[in-house]
């Protein structure tokens, strides 16, 4: 069983930046990929952000590309996502989840049911 726990979100005018976390509960953490998602009031969860297990491979999408990006410190069993140039439209619930299958293709690691296990949520608001 993997736990993850979320933190490091709360309130940033457009244009800052925000680091959040995410901390596992699980011996083997290096063996799972680790992907980001938000969701809008309303709205589906969407993919953002996904590195391996060794953090050597990472992906983004398009609408964060240049201004998220995700490490690890597998030490620490932790993930980080760390946002520049913040946006109003990046208002959302920010959830870690992890599999312990990395998947390279978008059809797959773009798709919140490729992921077991999901932390909380922590909620970031961008004010224009």
């Amino acid at each position: 069983q993997v736990q993850l726990t979320e933190s490091g979100g709360g309130l940033v005018q457009a244009g800052g930046s925000l680091r959040l976390s995410c901390t596992a509960s699980v011996r083997t953490f290096s063996s799972y990929a680790v992907a980001w998602f938000r969701q809008a009031p309303g709205k589906e969860r969407d993919f953002v952000a996904l590195i391996s297990g060794n953090g050597g491979r990472t992906a983004n999408a398009d609408s964060v590309k240049d201004r998220f990006t995700a490490s690890r410190d597998n030490v620490k069993k932790l993930v980080f996502l760390q946002m520049n140039s913040l946006k109003p439209e990046d208002t959302a619930v920010y959830y870690c989840a992890a599999s312990p299958t990395y998947y390279s293709s978008s059809t797959y690691y773009a798709r919140a049911t490729s992921y077991a296990y999901w932390g909380q949520g922590t909620q970031v608001t961008v004010s224009s």
